[in-house]
């Protein structure tokens, strides 16, 4: 749908894990009611989200670790490695 396709990985001691599918809806449903910064930004499947160019993710991964860290950290803070994924 969008131009530019971003995987989503949690850092957890050194070691990555895909992000849950629950954990991107959770933060993308609160932002296409509350905040139009990320409009432009649909998750697809568990560690996948799809971005228009006018999405700066830097900021995308310093507020979705945010959200993250307070719905489901548990106490620890969420890390994140957002990485744009070559075109096939």
């Amino acid at each position: 749908m969008f131009a530019r396709k971003v995987s989503v990985e949690v850092l957890n001691d050194e070691r990555a894990t895909t992000c849950p599918l629950e954990w991107l809806d959770s933060f993308f449903m609160r932002s296409f009611t509350g905040r139009t910064a990320f409009d432009e930004a649909l998750p697809v499947a568990a560690g996948e989200i799809e971005v228009s160019f006018r999405v700066d993710l830097a900021a995308l991964q310093t507020d979705l670790e945010d959200w993250l860290t307070k719905k489901f950290g548990a106490g620890k803070p969420v890390k994140l490695r957002l990485t744009e994924v070559d075109k096939e």
